[in-house]
C-alpha cells in the first residue's frame, strides 16, 4: 500500500467542459504553509467555486484516546447510502474527470452524499498498481492519468480524490505521512520520507479523514497481486482510530487533542480495521511487545457483543489456554522455548453470515520469553477455547458446576454437572497424549448420569497426567452426528492414581438410566457383588455370569447379588417386554484375573532394605503375622550382608 512521497509538483492548466474552452491555472501551496483563501474559477457548468483548504482548528479536534462510542467522526447512516452507493458503482465514465464527477453528482444532493459517491466510485474502479509500485519512474499520479489507466498507488488515489472533491465544490486535502501498512513489522520504527498518502475532507463545519487506497482492497503477501475488497472502515474514520496506522507529517492533521508523537505512534498497539469492524474495543496489554513472567504472559480482548476467537503462536494453535468471556476473551500463553514468538489473535462474529464465517486476524503481539514453564504443557487434543462460556450456554449447557477451564484432582476423580436448557443428547470422551488411552476406553472413563434436565459427568482417571474432557451434543430428534461444544483440562499429579474404566454400555442403555453400584467396570474375582441399577420401562433384569442372577425391582431400583466365581465377564441384560422371549445386553463388566491382580498391586509394592539374612527372616515373619498378606518374593537374596526384597502385598 505504500507509495512515493508527495512531491507537490506543478500541475498544468486544467481543461474543462465538453468544448474544452475554459482554462484556469491553479496556484499550488506547500502543505505546511498557511494557505490564503483563494477562489477557484468556475470550471464549466455544474461546478462550484471552491475555497482552498483551511488548516484544522480547535473545533476539528477529537479527544484521544478513543471513547469507544463510534467508528466514524460524524453520524453516518449506511442504509440511507444504499441507493446512492448502487448508483455510483454503475457509473462508467472514463473520458474525463470532469464528466465523471458530473455523472456522480446527479444522485448526490448534500456535500456528504457528494463525498460518498466519489469515495464509492474510486474504491470500486481504481485498483492498486503493484507493477507501478515496483517501477515508480514510469508512474503518473495525475488524476487524468489515474482515471484513464484505472490503477495507481496511494499518491494517485489521494490526488484523484482531492481533484474530484474540488470539482464537486468540496474542500479536500491530500495528506502524506507514515503508515503501518503492508510489510509493517511489530515494533518497527519510521525514519526518512513519508510512505503513504490519504485525504481529509471538510463536511458540516469539520475536517474528516479517509483513505481510499485502503478502502479499495488489499495486496497479497508477495506484493504482486491486488484484490478488490471494499473496506468501509476507512471512510470518515474517527481520528482516534485513524491514528492507529496513519501518522501525518503535519501533526495538526491528526485532528486529535492531544496529538501523538512519532515515538508514541511506533510504540502503540496496532489495531487494524478488522479489529473495530468486528466490534472489538480494546486489548490488554496495550503495547505490542510483551515479556513473560515465570514463563507466562496473559492477553485479553474486550468487545461489545459475543465474539469467537482463536490464536496462533508461531503459526500453531498451541502452548496457550484461551477462555471466552461475555464481553471478550482471556488468553494465557506458555512458550516452550525462550526467545521471541509471534502471537496472532483472530476473531469472527458468533452469528456470522456464510461470507463472514472466517476468522480474521485482529491483533498481533511479539512475546519475549526468558524462562520456560515446563509444567504447563497441554495435551494435543485440547481445543480452544477451554471451559464453559456464553457459547456453551447458547448450545444448552447452563449453570456449570465448574466455570474455570482447568480442574485439579488429587485422587484422580472429579464430577461436572450442568442444567440442560434444550432437548439434547450429550456425548463425552476423555483424551491424553500417548497411547495409554484408546478412543473406546476414553469414553468409558466418563460416566454420564442424567436426571431430568440435569446431567452429571463422573470422571475416573486411569493414571496421573493431563487429560482433556470433550463434550459433544445434538438434538435428540436429530439422527445426525454429535457436534463438538467445549472441553475441560483435568490435571492430576498423584502417581498412585489408577482407576479402572466404568462398565461398557450398549445402545439399549438409555441416558436417563443410572448405575448406583458397582461403578467400576472391573469386578473382583470370586466375590459376591451387589448390583443396584435405576432403569424404567423394563419387565425383567438379569445378571449373567457363570450363572444367571435375576434382579428384583424395589422403588424404581433393580437390585440383587451376583457371584463372579468361574467367569471373566459379567453382563447385565434386560427384558423390555414381558410378551417377548429375548433379552438385550445393556452393560458389560470384566472380572479381575490373577495377572490383573498382580498388576493392580504393583502400586502397593513395599521396597525393603535388609542388612542381614536373619533380619530378612524377622521381617518376613512380621509381615505375615501382622498384615496377614500373601507375599511373593520377586528377587533372590543377592548377598548375605545386603539385599533388596520386593514384596507384593495383596489384601
Amino acid at each position: 500500500r505504500r507509495g512515493p512521497t508527495d512531491l507537490h509538483e506543478q500541475i498544468p492548466p486544467i481543461t474543462s467542459g465538453p468544448d474544452k474552452g475554459t482554462q484556469v491555472t491553479v496556484e499550488i501551496h506547500h502543505e505546511d504553509t498557511s494557505p490564503q483563501l483563494i477562489k477557484r474559477l468556475s470550471l464549466g457548468k455544474g461546478f462550484q467555486k471552491t475555497e482552498a483548504p483551511r488548516p484544522p482548528g480547535a473545533k476539528d479536534l477529537h479527544v484521544y484516546p478513543w471513547d469507544k462510542s463510534s467508528l466514524k467522526s460524524m453520524p453516518v447512516d449506511l442504509e440511507q447510502f444504499k441507493k446512492l452507493d448502487d448508483y455510483a458503482l454503475k457509473v462508467n465514465v472514463k473520458n474525463s474527470v470532469e464528466e465523471l464527477v458530473k455523472a456522480l453528482l446527479k444522485q448526490a444532493r448534500t456535500d456528504l452524499e457528494k463525498v460518498r459517491a466519489i469515495w464509492m466510485w474510486i474504491c470500486h474502479h481504481i485498483e492498486y498498481d503493484v507493477v507501478g509500485y515496483h517501477n515508480k519512474s514510469q508512474l503518473s499520479s495525475k488524476p487524468r492519468d489515474v482515471l484513464q489507466m484505472g490503477k495507481s498507488i496511494c499518491e494517485g488515489y489521494a490526488e484523484l480524490f482531492e481533484h474530484m472533491c474540488s470539482l464537486a465544490g468540496i474542500q479536500c486535502k491530500k495528506l502524506s505521512g507514515h503508515a503501518k501498512g503492508h510489510g509493517y513489522k511489530t515494533g518497527q520504527t519510521f525514519t526518512g520520507d513519508s510512505d503513504h498518502a490519504w485525504n481529509a475532507v471538510y463536511l458540516e463545519g469539520r475536517w474528516h479523514l479517509l483513505d481510499s487506497t485502503w478502502g479499495s482492497g488489499s495486496v497479497d503477501d508477495s506484493f504482486t497481486k491486488f484484490t478488490y475488497r471494499y473496506n468501509e472502515f476507512y471512510f470518515l474514520t474517527h481520528p482516534a482510530l485513524f491514528i492507529n496506522n496513519h501518522f501525518p507529517d503535519n501533526s495538526n492533521w491528526q485532528l486529535l487533542k492531544p496529538t501523538l508523537t512519532l515515538k508514541e505512534f511506533e510504540n502503540n498497539m496496532l489495531h487494524n480495521s478488522n479489529f473495530y469492524m468486528l466490534g472489538l474495543l480494546a486489548t490488554h496489554p496495550e503495547t505490542p511487545i510483551i515479556q513473560t513472567v515465570n514463563g507466562k504472559v496473559s492477553v485479553s480482548v474486550e468487545c461489545h457483543s459475543s465474539t469467537l476467537f482463536m490464536f496462533k503462536l508461531n503459526g500453531a494453535e498451541e502452548q496457550g489456554l484461551m477462555t471466552l468471556e461475555k464481553h471478550g476473551m482471556k488468553l494465557d500463553i506458555y512458550p516452550q522455548k525462550t526467545g521471541s514468538h509471534k502471537l496472532e489473535i483472530f476473531a469472527k462474529p458468533s452469528k456470522a453470515e456464510a461470507s463472514d464465517d472466517v476468522y480474521k486476524c485482529v491483533v498481533e503481539y511479539v512475546v519475549e520469553c526468558e524462562s520456560v514453564d515446563k509444567a504447563m504443557r497441554f495435551p494435543k487434543d485440547l481445543h480452544q477455547p477451554v471451559g464453559p462460556s456464553w457459547f456453551s450456554e447458547r448450545q444448552g449447557f447452563l449453570r456449570p458446576s465448574h466455570r474455570e477451564p482447568v480442574l485439579h484432582t488429587n485422587d484422580g476423580r472429579c464430577s461436572f454437572t450442568f442444567t440442560l436448557s434444550k432437548d439434547i443428547s450429550v456425548l463425552t470422551s476423555l483424551h491424553t497424549d500417548g497411547s495409554s488411552l484408546a478412543e473406546d476406553m476414553g469414553r468409558r472413563h466418563v460416566l454420564q448420569i442424567q436426571r431430568r434436565n440435569q446431567v452429571e459427568l463422573k470422571v475416573h482417571l486411569p493414571h496421573a497426567g493431563s487429560f482433556v474432557l470433550k463434550i459433544y451434543s445434538k438434538k435428540k430428534s436429530d439422527p445426525g452426528n454429535y457436534d463438538y461444544i467445549f472441553n475441560y483440562l483435568i490435571k492430576c499429579l498423584n502417581t498412585e492414581v489408577k482407576w479402572p474404566a466404568f462398565p461398557k454400555s450398549y445402545s439399549k442403555w438409555l441416558q436417563d438410566y443410572e448405575i448406583l453400584e458397582p461403578l467400576s467396570g472391573l469386578l473382583p474375582a470370586n466375590r459376591n457383588v451387589q448390583f443396584r441399577l435405576k432403569m424404567h420401562g423394563i419387565a425383567k433384569v438379569l445378571v449373567q455370569a457363570e450363572n444367571t442372577y435375576p434382579l428384583t425391582h424395589n422403588k424404581g431400583v433393580w437390585e440383587g447379588t451376583c457371584s463372579t466365581s468361574g467367569c471373566r465377564e459379567v453382563f447385565v441384560m434386560v427384558h423390555e417386554n414381558a410378551n417377548h422371549s429375548f433379552y438385550s445386553h445393556v452393560l458389560k463388566y470384566e472380572v479381575e484375573t490373577q495377572m490383573m491382580r498382580l498388576s493392580s498391586l504393583r502400586s502397593s509394592t513395599l521396597m525393603l532394605s535388609l542388612s542381614t539374612s536373619s533380619s530378612l527372616a524377622q521381617m518376613v515373619s512380621l509381615a505375615l503375622s501382622s498384615l496377614l498378606v500373601k507375599c511373593w518374593i520377586s528377587e533372590r537374596l543377592a548377598s548375605s550382608t545386603e539385599s533388596r526384597i520386593c514384596f507384593r502385598l495383596a489384601s
